[in-house]
Order: structure tokens, then sequence, then C-alpha cells
């Protein structure tokens, strides 16, 4: 049985990871980790802050998810669209769903994230 999910994947380009690190470092307070020496050879970053884990694997032939996504509960919605927007990233509001305050935000590589708060944990 299932009982958590330990990370995510993000399928990056290659050599993409400098491009990366101020989106998810930065923009989303996640910290770089070090991988595994024998999975560094890959290419890509890993990511993580608490039990949030996102690793950024390099793919030859990448093509963005604009579909497929992760979504990620936030504290301040609207702070981070701001924040990103700021910084250039492209974002979209979303308010298709009643009680939840969202937004996609776009990684520097096209990738849709979803960032959200259930607005009855609002304060």
């Amino acid at each position: 049985m299932l009982r958590a999910i330990d990370h995510v994947q993000i399928a990056i380009p290659v050599g993409g990871e400098d491009q990366a690190r101020p989106f998810y470092g930065d923009l989303l307070g996640l910290t770089e980790v070090p991988k595994p020496a024998e999975l560094a050879k890959r290419g890509g970053c890993w990511f993580e802050q608490g039990a949030v884990k996102v690793h950024l694997g390099v793919e030859q032939d990448f093509r963005a998810n604009v579909k497929a996504h992760v979504a990620f509960e936030v504290d301040n919605v609207s702070g981070l669209a701001a924040r990103a927007s700021a910084a250039g990233y492209e974002i979209k509001a979303n308010d298709e769903i009643d009680g939840v305050e969202r937004v996609f935000i776009f990684d520097p590589f096209g990738n849709r994230l979803e960032f959200l708060k259930p607005l009855s944990a609002r304060k």
C-alpha cells in the first residue's frame, strides 16, 4: 500500500541546471542538495525543504509539461505569484476550484507548476 510520495521529478533540458537554480532555489525557497555521485554524472539537480523533494532530471529530447504538473501547497499564493511575475516568470491565475486559491507558474523551461492554498486555512 502507498504511504507517501518520496519526491517528484521534473524534466529539464540538457545544461539547464544553472537556469533552474534561481527558480527552484531562490523563488521557491528550496535548498539544493548534492546528488549521489553515480547519479550526478547524468546531470540535473535536486532540491528539498522538509518533506518536499524536487528532483530535476535532464532529458535529451526535452519537452515541457504544459498540462501534466505537480501541485504544491503554499502559505501565500498571491505573494509567490507577485514575486514570480516580478522575476519574469509566466503565471496564470486560476479560480476554477471553489475554496482554493491557486496559480500556475511556469518554470524557466515552460513546465507548468501549480501552487495552491485552501481558503479555509487562510488566516
